[in-house]
C-alpha cells in the first residue's frame, strides 16, 4: 500500500500504541488505579499476540493492508492475548472477549481503513494533476 520499505515502522508503532490505548481505556473504565503501569500489565498479552501475528503474517510486506494483514493482527492479538491471560491467571470472561474483539477491531482495522482511504484519495488527486 505505502511504497516505503520502512512503512512497517509507523504501522507497528500504531499497533502498539492502539493496543496500549485499549488497555488504558479499560483500566480507567474499571477504576483499576495506576493507568500507566496497569495498562502495560493489561496490554502485554495482546502486544505479544500482535507481535506473533506480525511474524506469522509477515506484516512488514503490506503493513497497512486491511486484508489479510490487519485481520490477522487483530485476531492474533485477541486470540493469543486471551490465551496468555488465561495461562497467567488473568480474567478471561465472555463479555471481556467480546469487548476486546470489537474494540481492537475498531482500533487495529479502523486506522488501516483510514490509511487506505487517504492513499486512495491522494492517488485520485495525483491522477487529476
Amino acid at each position: 500500500m505505502l511504497s516505503s520499505s520502512r512503512s512497517w515502522i509507523p504501522a507497528a508503532l500504531a499497533d502498539v500504541l492502539l493496543i496500549l490505548v485499549f488497555a488504558a481505556i479499560g483500566r480507567d473504565a474499571h477504576a483499576r488505579g495506576d493507568i500507566v503501569s496497569g495498562a502495560f500489565s493489561t496490554a502485554w498479552p495482546f502486544l505479544a499476540g500482535a507481535a506473533i501475528a506480525w511474524m506469522v503474517s509477515r506484516a512488514w510486506r503490506a503493513p497497512f493492508a486491511l486484508w489479510p494483514t490487519g485481520v490477522v493482527i487483530w485476531i492474533g492479538a485477541v486470540l493469543v492475548g486471551m490465551l496468555l491471560r488465561a495461562a497467567t491467571g488473568q480474567t478471561v470472561v465472555l463479555p471481556f472477549v467480546i469487548v476486546a474483539l470489537i474494540s481492537l477491531a475498531v482500533l487495529l482495522l479502523g486506522y488501516r481503513a483510514l490509511v487506505a482511504l487517504l492513499v486512495r484519495a491522494a492517488r485520485r488527486r495525483q491522477r487529476r494533476v
